[in-house]
């Protein structure tokens, strides 16, 4: 593996480039990508708190895999990459994505998914016009958004041509990016793709996110937080599922198209809850129920109460989920006891940890 900015010399073979590889999806992602295709895949990641070497894994050093520590609003280390390794496709992963941290401190998200996804765009499109027509029109540029930039949908479900109603600095941030992507699209024509995820859930993800969030502190006998009644809606996606969507979309999406994913899982947060009790205490019997240390706290500024998204136009190009919540949280409560190395990695930055969830 060459040294953290280094940039290795092209291989042989389309590549692919990955921000945010580090990350919780963008991880799974890397590691799928290697997995499924002969693609070279170049991970970029600034390695912020929520970005951690260890998630990729043996992906870290395969030898189609090259690791860059770095910002996606370096346009110069942007530029270098792509002209290195000149990718079919860049996969736009790199978020700050915590809702209460965007509360905290809403310039960061400004920042990084804002200003950093128009350096990433306009790095692209400046690569983008060096190639020639066959391999312009093949190219794509895939922009990982969320649910979140719809607002809280009271009923129904929403999709492409539903109106942007975000309500957090966070889902602010990631609809203006949107429309950065959309824009960048229409003016300069650059085959861009953006996929609308719901909550995602799985291995590696950062305990500051409820589902490991509720898991640590049941494991650890510390109590279970819930923000306001606990009757919060959202739909829940597996990170693997979630994957294969993004692999689905860059392969059969059309350019400028939209596309939500959805797990078909919707739950209260407050059953999600009780779904994490029930097993950390069929993995750790002979104590009280997990259950008694939930607690509802006063609710966070702007708390969005439902999220739905119609995944029609996904599943038409053959993509459906697979993971049916009950199996996916089990494996995921498995994973996080059988794994203290990787939790003993983010240890330090567990600050949050109790004060916030949902």
């Amino acid at each position: 593996m060459p040294p953290s900015g280094a940039l290795a010399p092209p291989a042989p073979g389309a590549s692919v480039l990955v921000t945010g590889g580090a990350g919780f999806i963008g991880s799974r992602l890397v590691t799928r990508l290697l997995a499924d295709t002969p693609w070279r895949v170049v991970t970029l990641d600034r390695l912020t708190y929520a970005g951690n070497r260890a998630s990729l894994g043996p992906a870290l050093d395969h030898p189609r895999h090259t690791f860059v520590h770095g910002d996606i609003g370096d346009r110069t280390l942007v530029g270098d990459l792509l002209r290195a390794h000149r990718p079919r496709a860049v996969l736009h992963v790199a978020a700050e994505s915590h809702v209460d941290r965007s509360i905290d401190g809403p310039a960061a998200f400004a920042v990084t998914n804002v200003l950093g996804t128009v350096a990433l765009l306009t790095a692209t499109l400046d690569h983008w016009r060096t190639l020639d027509a066959t391999a312009r029109a093949a190219f794509r540029f895939l922009a990982v958004s969320t649910d979140e930039v719809y607002g809280s949908v009271e009923t129904g479900e929403a999709g492409p041509g539903s109106v942007y109603a975000p309500r957090s600095p966070y889902a602010a941030s990631k609809a203006a990016s949107d429309h950065f992507v959309h824009a960048f699209h229409h003016t300069y024509g650059l085959p861009v793709l953006t996929t609308h995820g719901s909550n995602t859930y799985g291995p590696f993800q950062y305990p500051e996110k409820l589902v490991p969030l509720l898991i640590l502190n049941a494991i650890e006998g510390r109590p279970l937080p819930l923000y306001g009644d606990g009757g919060n809606v959202r739909d829940w996606l597996h990170v693997d599922d979630h994957v294969r969507a993004l692999q689905c979309v860059l392969a059969e999406g059309a350019p400028g198209g939209v596309y939500p994913v959805a797990g078909a899982h919707p739950l209260t947060n407050l059953e999600v809850a009780h779904a994490v009790c029930d097993l950390v205490d069929q993995r750790i019997p002979g104590r009280p129920s997990v259950r008694t240390r939930i607690r509802f706290v006063p609710d966070r500024p702007g708390h969005d109460r439902r999220y739905a998204v119609d995944a029609s136009a996904l599943r038409a190009l053959g993509w459906a989920p697979g993971t049916p919540f009950p199996e996916g949280l089990e494996q995921t409560v498995a994973w996080y006891l059988d794994n203290p190395a990787w939790l003993a990695g983010v240890a330090a930055h567990r600050e949050r940890l109790g004060a916030h969830g949902g």
